[in-house]
């Protein structure tokens, strides 16, 4: 009976307890760290870093350290066992889904707030109808519409000093110069 459970036992403990090798990283690291060279330090310890993924937990136990998701998982051993891989590899999954979301909500906030730019854009740059205030204050006093109104609405509107705006109120001076000065208009001639 003893023989067979001696049988049954994994070989890798069996080998490693036989052999002295250690059991964890960081007994592998213990054992890195008393060779005579810095370059046969720094290559056991690579060694050490490939045999076991796992590190020891101050409290007991092993943590995993997946430096895709960088997060740390719980395992039993200093290496993940198949299981405890899988739920890593579900982890990873769900992680990628949950990053790829967020990049396209990103994607989409900004596309939003372009697109909303755009707008606010595209209304500063197109001139709002506005009701004129001498036809407002016309209207309000029932004043009627001539264009001594029109000329007095330019004037108020216009920006001092602007031939587009000084123009109508020059030509209308003009007119009145003339009729001052010049001849009175032809009357119908009797004959």
């Amino acid at each position: 009976m003893f023989a067979a459970g001696f049988v049954l036992t994994p070989l890798r403990a069996q080998a490693q307890w036989w052999s002295g090798k250690p059991a964890d990283f960081e007994a592998c690291a213990d054992i890195a760290e008393k060779a005579a060279t810095k370059e046969e330090k720094a290559s056991r310890l690579g060694d050490c870093h490939s045999k076991f993924a796992g590190r020891r937990k101050p409290g007991g136990g092993y943590t995993y350290f997946d430096f895709m998701q960088n997060r740390h998982f719980d395992i039993a051993g200093p290496n993940p066992t198949p299981e405890e891989q899988r739920k890593i590899d579900e982890e990873y999954i769900a992680y990628l889904e949950q990053q790829r979301r967020s990049t396209i909500a990103a994607a989409f906030a900004k596309q939003q707030q372009v697109q909303q730019t755009s707008l606010i854009t595209e209304t500063e740059k197109v001139p709002v109808p506005r009701q004129n205030p001498a036809r407002q204050q016309a209207a309000a006093t029932g004043e009627p519409k001539s264009g001594d109104v029109r000329s007095r609405t330019r004037a108020t509107n216009c920006a001092k000093d602007s031939f587009s705006c000084e123009w109508p109120r020059l030509s209308e001076g003009i007119k009145e110069i003339k009729k001052l000065f010049g001849p009175p208009p032809n009357k119908a001639k009797r004959s």
